[in-house]
């Protein structure tokens, strides 16, 4: 019986790629924003519909730097039902992460509990778009206007995602783009960060350069998180495909929910009214179903399909922070943690394997 992974990454034609990196060969310029990552910047403001990306090695460093750029002190107020990531990018920063619980609806941040968390020492929010799934941006944006704060979103979940037409990617200050293997769109490792505020461009490109401003000044203190050569031209041969992507996982996350509705404890993720969706994950929580998620998990382990617990634990209950700051109670989020698996989705799975997965689910 063959093995089914909970994603596999999405790729070009071979020899659509060997073309595109083929001059790669003559320039030999791999790195420090050449033609393919330059090229790539251009198309991805294009397709995101947004003014300002920068293309960085990977998302969390994306994340780290837009901080930086931030310029953000004391607190954040973000959620600890996210990738592990997400909370280490505060800390690494020298911030404190205050933990927002999440809403049972979405799983993204809610909204209704992050003004009580407001202090004195909050700069920032930092929610998540979870799956997919889009946080209540209007709210956030209202908070933020009355606090003064800055809002930076971690988008990883949700490239190409739109609400009511607009590219998420023009919510907020900021927001981070993961363009890791297993992501709807990937540039082998990679990320980006997309922003309003043009200023923002040079101090940005500088941060993931050593702080380097020209060939004699470094203004900053940066580090090295330039995208390369080869995976901006994995990036160009992959965005030409990603609607037809996204289009093939709409069509298998519908079959998950024709064989999983209306089965008593069985909790499946809600469209969002306005969201244009990326299918980016297929996330189920147990809730009173006859197994519980563990026993769902390993009787799927058994005939050869891996799941996952997304996400389990929650950042806050990572050992490396416990006793370091106060961790704020999470009722919502800790209940969605310890129910929830996400399904093996991604473009080329075979609809024969979900109505498998989905059998083995309900026997």
């Amino acid at each position: 019986m063959k093995s089914i992974q909970v994603t596999r990454s999405s790729m070009p034609d071979f020899n659509e790629f060997a073309q595109e990196i083929r001059e790669l060969w003559e320039s030999r310029w791999l790195t420090n924003n050449g033609v393919k990552h330059n090229k790539l910047v251009i198309e991805l403001e294009q397709y995101l519909k947004t003014p300002n990306v920068t293309l960085f090695s990977n998302g969390h460093l994306a994340l780290e730097n837009a901080i930086v750029a931030a310029d953000l002190t004391g607190e954040v107020i973000t959620t600890p039902f996210t990738f592990a990531s997400t909370t280490h990018a505060i800390v690494r920063m020298g911030l404190t992460p205050v933990f927002c619980d999440i809403n049972f609806e979405d799983y993204t941040i809610d909204i209704n509990k992050i003004e009580s968390l407001i202090t004195e020492k909050t700069s920032a929010i930092l929610p998540v778009h979870v799956y997919g799934n889009v946080c209540n941006v209007k709210e956030i944006e209202r908070l933020a206007k009355k606090y003064d704060l800055k809002v930076i979103y971690d988008a990883a979940h949700a490239f190409g995602v739109t609400v009511d037409g607009q590219g998420v990617s023009n919510f907020g200050d900021a927001s981070m783009f993961s363009f890791h293997a297993t992501k709807v769109f990937n540039t082998i490792e990679g990320g980006a960060v997309t922003y309003k505020n043009s200023n923002l461009k040079a101090i940005l490109n500088s941060y993931k350069n050593f702080g380097i401003t020209d060939q004699e000044s470094v203004d900053y203190i940066g580090g090295n998180a330039k995208m390369n050569e080869f995976q901006a031209a994995m990036g160009l041969c992959n965005l030409r495909q990603v609607n037809q992507e996204i289009d093939k996982r709409e069509v298998i996350a519908t079959r998950y929910i024709e064989q999983l509705s209306g089965i008593e404890g069985i909790r499946l993720n809600k469209p969002q009214l306005g969201v244009k969706s990326n299918y980016a994950y297929f996330p189920v929580v147990f809730d009173n179903y006859k197994l519980c998620r563990d026993e769902v998990l390993e009787n799927l382990k058994q005939h050869n399909v891996y799941a996952r617990k997304y996400f389990y634990p929650l950042t806050s209950k990572f050992a490396c922070y416990q006793g370091k700051f106060n961790i704020q109670e999470t009722p919502i989020a800790e209940y969605v943690a310890d129910r929830v698996i996400t399904l093996p989705l991604y473009a080329d799975l075979a609809l024969e394997d979900v109505d498998r997965i989905c059998k083995i689910i309900k026997e």
